[in-house]
């Protein structure tokens, strides 16, 4: 299916986004992991609907129901479910989008595959929202690498060609890491943010919107993590980035900027600190074959522009076959980067800690 991750952990993402509910289960978390719900639940306001002017104006609490899987504050070897209600739609925006599909959305390959069936409400199945339950997998993954001393961080890298200042790939520090996770617009450069907000507002007083870039870093991960060919860390992490709607692209180290190097630009020399084998640079982004060498894991996520934007645009209209206009309405983010961060740093924490479960069966 389509909505389960299979690996060490399994983990199973239900609901739409006009549904009652939205929900995860993941089955194979060991038993007698803590897990803080105040953390939790601070992780999910960081994605929550209604947060500042780049985001929806819809608003929702976002606070998790666990069904089983906890007891006493504790994971207690049963699957855990957690389910989060909707309880802020307005599905009568949606009506038309089953005939007239928006551009740049699921809405007509939708309509192909189920014949009409599928649930149009706020983009069904195919919404930002079901990130929701993404990030309470991660946000408990998150936590557990923590106990660990492995930390999954990110912030925006670049919204509408805005750079943000970058992580640094070799002495990437648990507090630089970290920091702007604790801030309601996630950049590591205050004056960048400025920037990139005035840029959205313009975008938003347009009727139009704005993609971005992501950068997530883990850091305090032992080398030999993951495997090379199609379970290496880059496939797993990839696989689980692209669960997250609006992304179109990732990249890790330097990326596609290798192409346009020689050798002995990109490789990164070693050297060794003490007892532990470094590199002077980091392009690899901290994987070589597949497997993590010990150095920062960085990658990026390339965010496209919301699709659902109030300009007329050109559709077609399904039932007619003709050409047509369509003026979408309803409550939509002028630019998603913001929200979606704390979603690429779930979908890391999933494939990391999933990595390590699968490493520390194979030693026992």
């Amino acid at each position: 299916m389509s909505s389960i991750y299979h690996g060490q952990l399994t983990v199973s993402i239900f609901g739409q986004s006009h549904a009652p509910a939205i929900g995860v289960t993941v089955d194979g978390l060991p038993a007698g992991e803590a897990i803080d719900l105040e953390e939790l639940q601070a992780f999910l306001r960081r994605r929550a609907p209604g947060t500042g002017d780049w985001s929806t104006p819809r608003k929702e609490g976002d606070q998790p129901e666990f069904l089983s899987g906890l007891d006493q504050g504790h994971t207690c070897g049963a699957p855990l479910a957690a389910i989060i209600r909707n309880t802020n739609t307005r599905s009568k925006d949606y009506s038309n989008l089953r005939d007239i599909p928006r551009p740049g959305h699921a809405d007509f390959t939708a309509q192909v595959k189920y014949g009409g069936f599928q649930d149009v409400a706020g983009g069904g199945h195919f919404s930002g929202r079901l990130t929701a339950p993404l990030c309470i997998a991660g946000g408990i993954c998150k936590q557990i690498l923590a106990r660990q001393g492995i930390y999954v961080g990110a912030h925006i890298a670049a919204i509408g060609g805005i750079p943000d200042a970058p992580y640094d790939p070799v002495d990437l520090t648990q507090e630089a890491l970290l920091a702007p996770g604790e801030k309601l617009f996630p950049v590591t450069d205050e004056a960048a943010g400025e920037a990139m907000q005035a840029a959205i507002a313009a975008a938003k007083a347009d009727l139009d919107s704005l993609g971005g870039l992501i950068e997530c870093g883990v850091i305090g991960l032992p080398a030999g993590l993951g495997d090379p060919m199609l379970d290496g860390m880059e496939n797993r992490i990839a696989r689980l980035v692209f669960a997250i709607p609006a992304v179109k692209g990732v990249e890790f180290g330097a990326g596609f900027a290798v192409a346009n190097r020689r050798g002995s630009q990109n490789n990164d020399p070693f050297y060794m600190d003490g007892d532990r084998v470094k590199t002077r640079t980091n392009h690899a982004g901290g994987i070589l074959g597949g497997i993590t060498n010990g150095m920062p894991l960085v990658f990026r996520a390339a965010v496209k522009p919301t699709p659902s934007i109030a300009q007329p645009q050109d559709s077609v209209s399904l039932s007619r076959r003709e050409d047509t206009k369509l003026e979408i309405h309803g409550r939509h983010d002028p630019c998603i980067v913001p929200r979606a961060v704390p979603c690429v740093e779930a979908a890391a924490a999933i494939a990391v800690y999933d990595a390590l479960l699968e490493q520390r069966k194979r030693s026992v």
